[in-house]
């Protein structure tokens, strides 16, 4: 029996923008982040004194203003959690942006300026760096991994290995570095992985074309992504009319030959052990996708400073 391909691969090239984003989850997160700071929240017993010790010594009524400045070359990401952050510490604080998410700065450049009551500035200072340095580190390396397939009609593309509670800021900051995103959770796309069809006892022959058909017929508003770890699971999942095949831990030339062996009929996505000194070679197979988490779980964090004006 053959299938008709559903989708192109066009389909899955997709970006989160910021406005993608539920700013109301965010507004929870700078909530959670000024509560550590000011009432010890995650600590079994909370401490006896609350509140910033140190910035109630400072001038009662000060206001001030502060520079976000690039000390090493990056590509900024979060600046839009700047004013949610600040508006949990006082309403009057204001953020002016000099750049905008996406945006490669050298070092010196300047990301923008803060402007408000300077207590709130001082308290909102560390929460508000812990973001953007983090941030921009995601889309400074995923950069760093877009320009290595610089060239290539391969797409790179982001996986669910983010820490719980941030992936929605992760996954932003993986597509502000150039990146595009695979799914978000568990809800978006049937992928059946390694795992899912030992469970099935469906590695192989009949069972396997059976169970890919089965989720092939029950979410048919979904595309339906299978795993395989050897050439012999392909043509079964071919049979069966997966949209996504994804290539586990493939050596090149087993890459090559799963390629022709689809030869169009289903999308092909490598994953397992990439690396960025991996990927120029990668990008010249044909793959359509090359996905990896690298750029989130191992990126660094940029040197950002706030300097007071």
């Amino acid at each position: 029996m053959s299938h008709a391909r559903r989708y192109s691969k066009d389909t899955f090239l997709t970006r989160l923008a910021w406005d993608d984003l539920d700013h109301d989850y965010l507004r929870q997160l700078a909530g959670l982040a000024k509560i550590e700071d000011l009432a010890g929240a995650g600590l079994a017993v909370r401490p006896a004194r609350l509140g910033d010790v140190t910035t109630a010594l400072m001038p009662e009524g000060a206001q001030g203003s502060a520079q976000l400045t690039a000390r090493e070359p990056l590509i900024v990401c979060g600046l839009g959690l700047i004013p949610i952050v600040l508006n949990t510490y006082d309403e009057n604080c204001s953020f002016e942006p000099s750049s905008k998410d996406g945006d490669s700065l050298q070092k010196g450049d300047i990301l923008g300026t803060l402007h408000g009551p300077s207590g709130p500035l001082l308290q909102a200072e560390r929460v508000i760096l812990n973001f953007l340095q983090h941030l921009s580190g995601i889309a400074t390396e995923t950069n760093a991994y877009v320009q290595a397939l610089e060239g290539s009609d391969t797409a790179l593309l982001d996986t669910r290995k983010t820490l719980p509670g941030y992936r929605v800021l992760q996954k932003y900051a993986f597509a502000c570095g150039g990146g595009h995103n695979h799914r978000i959770g568990l809800f978006d796309r049937v992928m059946l992985k390694d795992n899912h069809l030992a469970v099935a006892g469906a590695t192989g022959g009949n069972r396997l074309t059976n169970t890919v058909s089965l989720a092939v017929n029950a979410c048919e508003d979904l595309a339906i992504e299978v795993e395989v770890d050897a050439l012999d699971q392909i043509p079964p999942v071919l049979e069966a009319g997966a949209d996504i095949i994804l290539l586990d831990n493939f050596t090149n030339d087993e890459l090559e030959a799963a390629i022709r062996l689809i030869d169009g009929r289903a999308c092909t996505e490598a994953s397992g052990g990439i690396t960025q000194s991996s990927l120029q070679q990668l990008g010249t197979l044909g793959l359509d996708f090359i996905s990896t988490g690298a750029p989130i779980h191992q990126s660094r964090w940029k040197d950002i400073g706030l300097d007071w004006l």
